[in-house]
């Protein structure tokens, strides 16, 4: 059968999520489990938000605004910006789909880091688009590397900030710096999908440059706002840009619950800043338990942690899930004796750091 499929796509490696609660209760026999793993947002969704999806669930016999008119209304008044700069898709990895569909060409190229979110090469090299892939240098995007890698044959540049899976950032000095020495037609992609749990002070002020550069910011309802299975993001870009990338956006793309919750989600500032309180307090919890353990980790600006066992990841992987501790093995990233664990709640934070002691102390 792979003599159909068409070239090159045997040869992906396909995207393994972080494994479910339910599985590992059912293989394991456990009945409690703590999931860790995906960078979810451990309070939930917002209850505005789940009382505005069960009060529309009468209506599901019909199609969902196509054009988001509402959402875009509630996203224009939260960040400022006119409803025609925005694109909102089936979560973030749907918008990076529309992106290379809409903008890349056969023999056009993008830029990667190395190690990012794994959706970028794997969603390009679906398409058949080539990837350039440039080695991060101390955890940390090694921006100038990206620029040099630069070609007449470039047209995308992905750039997660913070990244997933380390955590760090470029600067606002570093960005501006990156997009004032880059072509005039090369996309620059900002995957801001962490933005809400960022705590520095020289983060970028991305959306300044979206007047006067060829610059796409992606943002999710995923993390922060807690509506991971509703699957909604949006793309925000100047108008041009989000009018090539409607032209190949499907007309149905967001579901009508994922509309009303999302819309809710950002009308509720005080959850938002609930979550936000929540991470950055376990963060510190997390730092201070990794510190008495003797475990090196990557500061963070996201909800998760990068933390290094000093042993085999998959091998840890698999014995903290004995004992009910979900979290995410970074072999498929290259680090292999990197974990990556989210930042939950007080009780999730404290039962990962008593599973991973006792881990860390067998043979």
């Amino acid at each position: 059968m792979s003599k159909l499929a068409k070239k090159g796509v045997m040869s992906i490696k396909p995207y393994q999520p972080g494994k479910p609660i339910d599985e590992v209760k059912r293989e394991l026999l456990l009945d409690e489990v703590y999931k860790l793993a995906s960078n979810e947002n451990s309070l939930g969704p917002s209850k505005k938000a789940l009382t505005a999806i069960k009060d529309a669930l009468s209506d599901l016999n019909r199609y969902p605004d196509g054009n988001c008119y509402y959402l875009k209304v509630e996203a224009s008044k939260n960040l400022g910006f006119k409803p025609e700069n925005f694109v909102f898709g089936n979560g973030s990895d749907e918008l990076i789909a529309i992106i290379i569909q809409a903008f890349m060409n056969e023999d056009e190229n993008a830029i990667i880091a190395e190690p990012t979110f794994l959706e970028y090469r794997l969603i390009a090299e679906a398409y058949g688009r080539r990837v350039k892939v440039v080695p991060s240098v101390n955890m940390k995007y090694d921006i100038d590397g990206m620029r040099k890698a630069i070609d007449d044959k470039t047209k995308l540049v992905f750039i997660a900030n913070p990244d997933n899976p380390t955590g760090t950032y470029i600067t606002d000095k570093q960005l501006t710096k990156f997009l004032e020495n880059i072509p005039g037609d090369v996309i620059v992609v900002m995957d801001e999908a962490y933005y809400d749990f960022i705590d520095a002070k020289d983060y970028p002020d991305t959306v300044r440059h979206l007047k006067d550069k060829n610059l796409i910011i992606l943002r999710t309802f995923s993390k922060a706002y807690g509506l991971a299975g509703l699957r909604v993001g949006f793309a925000l870009a100047n108008s041009e840009l989000v009018e090539c990338m409607n032209r190949v956006r499907q007309p149905f793309n967001v579901n009508s619950l994922a509309q009303v919750g999302a819309s809710a989600a950002l009308a509720d500032t005080t959850h938002l800043k609930k979550t936000r309180q929540t991470v950055l307090k376990g963060k510190k919890f997390l730092y201070g338990a990794l510190d008495r353990i003797g475990l090196s980790y990557v500061p963070s600006q996201t909800n998760f942690i990068l933390v290094d066992v000093k042993k085999d990841s998959w091998d840890v992987f698999q014995k903290l899930l004995r004992y009910g501790v979900i979290v995410r093995d970074m072999k498929p990233y290259k680090l292999d004796s990197y974990i990556r664990v989210t930042i939950g709640t007080d009780k999730e934070n404290r039962k990962f750091i008593e599973a991973v002691k006792k881990v860390i102390k067998e043979d």
